[in-house]
């Protein structure tokens, strides 16, 4: 198509629009008027082809972008025109019945909603979308218009008179039609609200068939908006006679906000277009006008002929679309005459993306965004280039916040830790008050109270019962309430670990092999340990933690969340072969009592369960047990109904049903509420799964020892306490190793802790609990990777959704001690709880085992690549490290991540080389430093880096907006040399993509959507400098 056909088909007339083409380095530009609120009119407004009589220097050049920072930036004098959130309605005229009334048709926090046309709701919230026309319209509108700026009017009928004597001093209002003007505007407002209250549905005709009564004054219907409203909260109380708002909405308004009104119409009195722009001095309530009681500040009115209702409604949702636009809203607040509001819309105008009519729907409602960015980049100057930072310089920076540094002094990483840590010690109390602290307490106890149990079984069976289940539980209560209130991250869940069992077992199989008391030389194991780990908290050996990088801590993560997965499914099979489903003829029948009538046959039908409720006699050599044939079948249904209730639960929170608040509820607890209904599922069938065990008696297993284990035995011999510190030595780096690397991902940066991180702080603590649990003959407990991912998990925050349509944001993680402290003293009063805790199937906690495996996964660069491998190219995600690097590239790291990932589950699952398991976590270390002769430093960067993904993401996207436009109809006006544009489906300063469902939508083909802000040369430099920085 010819380029002023397109012109012609977007525009819906013939000339073509009224801009000037300038170089690459200004964006286009349109001329201002003078200065003044009531400005001469702009000549590019008339009829005439404005390319063809207008040069470049009969306007400004100065580019839209730079005129709004400069408003921006002015210092503002007063409070009047501080900024404030917007809530924009929009009126139209219509008739209603025999009333002529102004009803609301549309709303807009942040993303507009529509009132359905012939139903009696609101749609969904959605991206607005505008037609190009009534965008230039609109700016028509503002040149030729009436503009009023800070109007002092206390009530909407002292507006109303101020606005009809200035239109009528400007000329464009006949005298004659004043008062009827001012009676259109004075009409009463009727809104949606109110409509819903009805018993039917209201059948509204347009004015423009009720031609014949417009003007009759004894149709009128007077509004309380001239009425005199104070302020919300001022504490004077409104009369029975004035508005009353729409309190249920109001709590989805932001604090502080004003209002800002649209009011457009058709009218048969008027032959000519009246608009008029006022903001007023002071907000105030204006009765009925708006549909919550806050105050108004602007007001658009729009009042033209019959037949152009249509194109009113338009320009209206373009005025409000405008108002809600971030920067545009502040340059209406701070601007002091009209040309600043039209730089307001240039500046719109060059930051909107036009999509072509024949290659969307423009009836398609565009779905908020998950992630709205900033748009600061709008409203400051391009920086001055910085000089170059240091990689080095800024590494070192990044490890001393962290405390990753070495301080040159005794215990000096400590001291800061702990430094670091005590202002907020006390916050980590006060922010436990919520009912997600509940959940996640109580999830976890169950989460940590199975392995705990069966890990004290295998315990029991490796060291001759000389520890087990109510050692560990004992271990559980000591380590947690000493780590919960001391330790310098207390997300971290302490737990058992495998390697700890397999050392446990090799240390015990040597005393055995030796002739000596086990107990005693452990102790002196466990001295050496507790010994060793405070020297490297001296030394600050915890700075080492910096060469753990996501290749290794991601390794490390997915290995012990397959564990997780494959125990889960190992231990219901394991239960399949116990109670196998086909086990031949089960020898019991239920025989009637003797000297009854019944026959054999009749009460043959009565199983197990009933026999002996209706007096029968079981009979046969199988009576002593009941059936187990359905365990097994049972216990599969219980595992996998455990785990598919938390998934779909935990992701409730994000479902179209019930209030917020009930959702977020739900998904905090969706485990508990998992583990209860399928242990009461259980126990409604009846069938003997096996349950959870915990010991009843506060004593120790094996009766020859006590709590309190003693130094030196005569079986040992005098130099067995020197010759430990060789397996001590092995043991503290598989206790660091598993300590650290679970540290470093609880303190992920993606993660938004705020109160800091505490290395050497947690490796003193668990020295010291170490040393206790030795004295005491109690297990080892370290930090479990899966645990404290899942206790993360658990306790993130996101954002309240206030505004209609806006999506939640992560804000963090809920840092406090308290769910850690409670998870471990509930474990220590677990022996109470016995009578309660033997009714739960321990096929229900396998299946808590399986989502805390799947749930862990969640987030993990590598597990996704691994998925991505079997992928094709066009269905894979949008993942910003497919973006940078090569795809043969990230499927070769991955290759080698994955093998390295198989060495570690090889050398785990035979006893023989488990214990080199803490070794291959160094070797891993070594790895991937040699990655760094296959793979350029921009590549790891990118591929390996613990940069959070929406940092990364966004500096990516700058790069990719290099060829960004850099003003609207850049690309449709080719003559200026380097434009550039692009085509995209945006909202206003959003990241959004086409979604919905149809519904009405804009008007016209062409649609127009805003996006990026800024000059293409400003941008590239900008993404240059930020990847540089990352």
């Amino acid at each position: 198509m010819p380029q002023q056909a397109q012109l012609k088909h977007i525009h819906g007339h013939g000339r073509l629009p009224r801009v000037i083409a300038t170089d690459s380095s200004r964006p286009w530009t349109m001329n201002s008027s003078s200065g003044d609120d009531e400005a001469p009119k702009d000549p590019r407004t008339g009829g005439e082809d404005f390319t063809q009589q207008f040069t470049e220097n009969d306007f400004e050049v100065t580019p839209p972008a730079q005129r709004v920072q400069f408003i921006l930036g002015e210092d503002v004098d007063d409070g009047t025109h501080v900024s404030h959130p917007l809530f924009s309605e929009m009126g139209m005229l219509v008739k209603e019945g025999d009333e002529i009334e102004w009803k609301e048709t549309a709303r807009w926090i942040k993303f507009e909603e529509d009132v359905e046309e012939g139903g009696n709701r609101w749609s969904k919230p959605h991206v607005a979308t505008l037609s190009l026309h009534s965008l230039f319209e609109l700016r028509r509108l503002l040149v030729n218009g009436s503009v009023m700026l800070d109007m002092e009017a206390h009530n909407l009928e002292v507006m109303a008179d101020l606005v009809c004597d200035h239109m009528v001093s400007a000329g464009t209002l006949p005298p004659g039609v004043k008062d009827k003007v001012k009676d259109a505007l004075l009409r009463r407002h009727r809104h949606q609200h109110e409509y819903a209250k009805k018993t039917r549905l209201p059948i509204i005709r347009s004015l423009a068939d009720m031609r014949n009564h417009s003007s009759s004054k004894k149709d009128m219907v007077k509004s309380p908006s001239n009425q005199s409203m104070a302020r919300p909260g001022s504490g004077s109380e409104l009369s029975e006679q004035q508005h009353k708002g729409n309190t249920h909405f109001m709590r989805k308004i932001p604090p502080g906000a004003e209002a800002s009104n649209i009011l457009v119409g058709e009218v048969d009195f008027l032959e000519r277009t009246l608009s008029c722009f006022i903001r007023l001095s002071q907000a105030v309530v204006l009765g009925d006008l708006t549909e919550v009681p806050v105050p108004t500040r602007f007001v658009f009115i729009l009042l033209g002929p019959p037949g152009s209702q249509s194109n009113f409604h338009e320009i209206g949702r373009a005025m409000a679309t405008l108002m809600s636009d971030e920067i545009f809203h502040e340059v209406a607040y701070r601007a002091r005459k009209r040309d600043h509001l039209l730089s307001g819309v240039d500046e719109f105008l060059d930051a909107v993306t036009v999509l072509p009519p024949g290659e969307w729907d423009p009836t398609i409602r565009i779905e908020p965004p998950a992630a709205i960015p900033s748009q600061e980049v709008r409203k400051r100057p391009p920086e001055l280039p910085k000089e170059e930072v240091d990689e080095e310089e800024e590494e070192a920076r990044l490890r001393e916040e962290n405390g990753l540094s070495r301080t040159g002094r005794l215990f000096g990483g400590l001291i800061n830790d702990i430094k670091r840590k005590a202002p907020w010690y006390l916050s980590d109390y006060k922010d436990s008050l919520s009912m997600q602290c509940v959940a996640s307490w109580i999830f976890l106890y169950f989460a940590c109270l199975s392995p705990i149990i069966t890990f004290g079984g295998l315990l029991a069976e490796a060291t001759g019962k000389h520890m087990a289940a109510m050692e560990s539980l004992v271990s559980g209560f000591v380590c947690g309430m000493g780590y919960g209130f001391f330790s310098g991250q207390p997300l971290t869940i302490l737990g058992s670990t495998g390697p700890v069992l397999v050392f446990e077992s090799i240390i015990y199989e040597f005393c055995l092999k030796m002739g000596w008391e086990y107990m005693t030389f452990r102790f002196w194991i466990g001295m050496w340990v507790a010994g060793i780990c405070i020297v490297l908290t001296a030394i600050d050996a915890s700075a080492l933690v910096c060469y753990i990088t996501r290749f290794t801590e991601e390794n490390f993560a997915t290995l012990i969340a397959f564990i997780f997965i494959y125990k889960a499914i190992e231990n219901v099979m394991v239960i399949g072969k116990n109670f196998p489903v086909n086990q031949g003829i089960y020898d019991c029948v239920c025989t009637p009592p003797i000297g009854s009538n019944a026959s054999v046959i009749e009460y043959a039908k009565y199983n197990w369960d009933y026999c002996e409720s209706y007096n029968g006699t079981l009979v046969g050599g199988d009576c002593g047990s009941p059936p187990t044939e359905n365990v097994f079948l049972m216990s599969v249904v219980l595992c996998a109904g455990t785990f598919l209730i938390s998934t779909v639960l935990k992701e409730f929170k994000n479902a179209l049903f019930f209030p917020s608040i009930v959702r977020q509820y739900i998904s905090d607890f969706s485990v508990l509420i998992a583990i209860f209904a399928m242990s009461f599922f259980d126990y409604s069938l009846g069938v003997p799964t096996q349950k959870l065990e915990v010991p009843n008696e506060l004593k120790p297993t094996l009766s020859t020892r006590g709590w309190l284990i003693p130094p030196f035995s005569e079986k040992n011999p005098w130099w067995s306490p020197i010759i430990a510190v060789f397996p001590a030595l092995l043991g503290t780096i598989l206790i660091f190793m598993d300590q650290q690397i679970t540290a470093v991902i609880v303190n992920r940066k993606e993660n938004k802790l705020k109160k800091g991180c505490g290395y050497h702080l947690d490796l003193f603590i668990l020295s010291i609990l170490i040393a206790i649990c030795s004295v005491m003959g109690l297990p080892w407990f370290v930090a479990a990777t899966v645990l404290s991912i899942n206790h993360v998990n658990s306790l993130k925050l996101e954002s309240e959704c206030s505004a209609p349509g806006e999506k939640p944001q992560f804000l963090g993680v809920r840092e406090q001690r308290v769910t850690h402290i409670l998870i471990f003293l509930t474990i220590g009063g677990s022996v109470l709880l016995t009578p309660l805790l033997r009714h739960i199937p321990m096929p229900v906690l396998f299946g808590v085992f399986l989502y805390m495996g799947v749930a862990s996964l969640k987030g993990l660069q590598f597990f996704d690549r691994i998925l991505i491998m079997f992928m094709p190219a066009k269905y894979q995600p949008d993942y910003m490290f497919l973006r940078q690097v090569p795809i043969k590239r990230v499927h070769l790291f991955t290759i080698i991540q994955l093998a390295c990932l198989i060495i570690l589950w090889l050398i785990k699952s035979f006893s023989q080389t488990s214990i080199l398991f803490p070794l291959m976590l160094v070797v891993m270390i070594g790895i991937r430093k040699a990655l760094d002769l296959v793979f350029t430093r921009r590549e790891l960067k990118i591929l390996d880096d613990i940069m959070p993904e929406m940092t990364k993401r966004a500096a990516a996207d700058d790069l990719h907006k290099l060829d960004a436009e850099v003003g609207l109809l850049a690309r449709i006006f080719p003559w200026g040399k380097g434009s550039r544009g692009r085509v995209v489906t945006k909202p206003p300063g959003l990241d959004g993509g086409l979604a919905g469902s149809g519904g009405a939508g804009s008007a016209g083909g062409a649609v127009l959507i805003s996006c990026s802000t800024s000059n293409a040369n400003e941008k590239e430099f900008e993404a240059q400098s930020s990847l540089l920085k990352k």
